[in-house]
């Protein structure tokens, strides 16, 4: 999976092209939109150096990479931008020349043509995200990933046909494009145009004498079955490369296969590190008066947790538990445990003639308890002898009976302000 695809879909390819899939393309894109070949068209010049600004891009496997994994916001950051060479200069280091009359070969891209060598080709590397559950990076896991990739055909050792059979061919010379000529009125045009005899490839091979288990592909499609080490505490986003276990082409050194570990989200903890974050839940009489907290941890022990009577948790209060969060990688140490409590107060308080749920005077010595042990009442301002009180009790709000009612005060509003304006205007 590519993050953006916005330069495969220029060149008509798909994101696992291969690189001979991309020059093809290229030659087809650039040679059709060419300005020189379209002089009454001005969005054709546009179209070319769009072509050729993605070609120069994932034709360079690190600028590829980048590509596939940040888009072009990644090639920018990592001081790489996709639009580097000139079209025009692109376009003769491929052909040759120095415009559309006259395109020689094809061999400046990769090696001639003034081209800085880059060492010896390589497949383009495979990335894979595997999303890994939190359980699993807490013991540690060992994944049985299957993939399928190209490998050079077996049969024909990646000739595509029989020892001796695959020519070069006569019509392009083996550059996969030929230079064509068409008279128009009194001037004559030349253009290049994909070989008719090869396709495009260079090379031609009799029906009879192709590979019967590539037919002439070169390569073949393999299921492959990877083991992937997920150690104890890997951060999500760390990536674990198989060297030379990608694609592969005749000529070309193996790619690489590349997983990147994705964490997926938990239900009941969250993860910042090496420490873990747990919400607990616990009523009014254990956070004043104690009790035991109960928590299943990711191996599935379970951990109890006392709270001592007169500790008093607060809402909203965070404890730690030292040494019971994630395993370090590659260390021996642990982080730690956070647990963020929320205290669930009562909806009412029953006394003993009152039914279930509904609020009764509590009795004398039910108050008395608990002024006992709670800290004494916050003083309140009280009016002075001679003020003027009313006696008021408070009600339950029901939120959907006070939204109704707010709408109700609304429309009468609108329709009084609407009659008065009526009013005015007839006078």
């Amino acid at each position: 999976m590519v993050k953006d695809s916005k330069f495969y879909d220029i060149l008509g390819v798909s994101p696992d092209a291969t690189d001979a899939q991309l020059k093809t393309a290229y030659k087809k894109g650039a040679l059709k939109h060419h300005p020189d070949k379209n002089a009454h068209n001005p969005e054709a010049e546009n179209k070319f150096k769009e072509i050729s600004q993605a070609y120069e891009c994932l034709a360079d496997p690190q600028k590829r990479q980048l590509y596939d994994q940040y888009g072009e916001e990644g090639l920018e950051q990592g001081g790489m931008g996709a639009g580097g060479m000139n079209a025009e200069d692109l376009f003769s280091q491929f052909f040759g020349g120095g415009g559309m009359g006259g395109m020689g070969g094809f061999g400046g891209m990769f090696g001639g043509g003034g081209m800085r060598e880059q060492g010896p080709k390589k497949a383009r590397t495979i990335h894979h995200v595997h999303k890994v559950s939190l359980e699993d990076i807490y013991r540690g896991k060992v994944s049985k990933l299957a993939l399928q990739k190209s490998i050079i055909c077996p049969k024909c050792e990646g000739r595509g046909g029989k020892e001796g059979a695959v020519k070069t061919c006569a019509g392009c010379q083996g550059q996969g494009m030929k230079t064509m000529m068409r008279q128009m009125g009194p001037m004559i045009q030349r253009f290049q145009t994909v070989c008719p005899d090869c396709n495009g490839e260079g090379e031609t091979v009799r029906e009879k004498d192709k590979c019967k288990q590539c037919n002439a592909k070169k390569t073949i499609i393999e299921r492959k079955v990877l083991h992937v080490h997920v150690d104890r505490g890997v951060q999500s986003g760390t990536k674990l490369d198989f060297r030379g276990e990608g694609d592969q082409m005749p000529g070309v050194q193996p790619g690489d296969v590349q997983f990147e570990i994705e964490q997926k989200p938990h239900e009941r903890f969250q993860r910042k590190g090496d420490d873990l974050f747990y919400h607990a839940e616990v009523d009014l009489l254990t956070a004043l008066a104690g009790g035991a907290l109960y928590i299943e941890h990711l191996d599935e022990r379970w951990l109890t947790v006392d709270i001592m009577p007169g500790e008093v948790i607060a809402p909203g209060e965070i404890k730690v538990i030292r040494g019971q969060g994630m395993p370090s990688y590659r260390h021996h140490d642990f982080g730690n445990m956070y647990v963020r409590f929320d205290v669930k107060f009562p909806e009412s308080i029953t006394g003993p003639n009152g039914e279930d749920g509904y609020p009764t005077s509590m009795t004398e010595q039910q108050i008395k308890a608990l002024e006992s042990v709670l800290a004494p009442r916050k003083p309140q301002t009280i009016p002075p002898p001679d003020a003027m009180t009313e006696d008021y009790s408070l009600e339950k709000v029901d939120p959907a009976a006070e939204g109704q009612r707010a709408t109700k005060v609304d429309d009468e509003d609108d329709e009084m302000g609407g009659g008065e304006r009526v009013q005015c205007a007839s006078q």
